[in-house]
């Protein structure tokens, strides 16, 4: 007899949980993406590919193919990615997320070759013409946020120092020849 209302109670939460549980996840998926609904599309999308990520992580804890610890600075790195792209969005009001890099400072050489010191960094400083400092982000360990730059604007920076380095060393021409001078091979002509 208790056997068959221990199976008794077992169906009942069993049913409970696969027809209540559904709709709970989906009025958390909507309540989710309600408060992506302020965003455009390309900010959405990347709060999405955040979300997705953060799943990625939690799948892999609960399967125990990683350490708390890892779990915890990437679930961190997430946090510190969506804060600053929020807070890039909000400020510009304009639907664009550059691609952001969120780094430690034992992480720092992964980005740079000879890495800067953290007291040294200012914001919206350029380092090494490929990436702006955008901050750093506290939501556990300090997160070091990096804006990776597009192509256009590192050519653009590149045309500015080789500008100033060639008004420094005087007049010249667009082929780095000093201006009044003609190039020491004479033209050959054709008969």
């Amino acid at each position: 007899m208790t056997r068959i209302l221990y199976l008794t109670r077992l169906m009942l939460v069993l049913s409970v949980v696969l027809v209540v549980g559904p709709s709970v996840l989906g009025q958390k998926r909507s309540n989710t993406n309600a408060s992506d609904a302020q965003f455009g599309p390309v900010m959405r999308a990347y709060l999405g590919y955040l979300r997705n990520e953060q799943e990625v992580v939690d799948d892999r804890i609960s399967r125990r193919e990683i350490s708390p610890a890892y779990y915890r600075r990437n679930s961190e790195r997430i946090r510190a990615l969506r804060q600053t792209a929020i807070r890039l969005v909000s400020q510009s009001g304009n639907d664009y997320v550059p691609e952001l890099e969120a780094v430690t400072v034992d992480e720092f050489s992964t980005l740079f070759e000879d890495p800067p010191k953290p007291s040294a960094l200012r914001l919206n400083t350029i380092l090494t013409n490929k990436f702006r400092y955008l901050g750093a982000v506290h939501p556990g360990e300090t997160f070091y946020v990096f804006a990776r730059l597009d192509p256009y604007e590192q050519a653009a920076l590149m045309e500015q120092q080789q500008t100033k380095t060639s008004s420094k060393a005087g007049a010249s021409s667009a082929t780095g020849q000093p201006v009044g001078q003609t190039s020491g091979r004479p033209r050959r002509s054709v008969p």
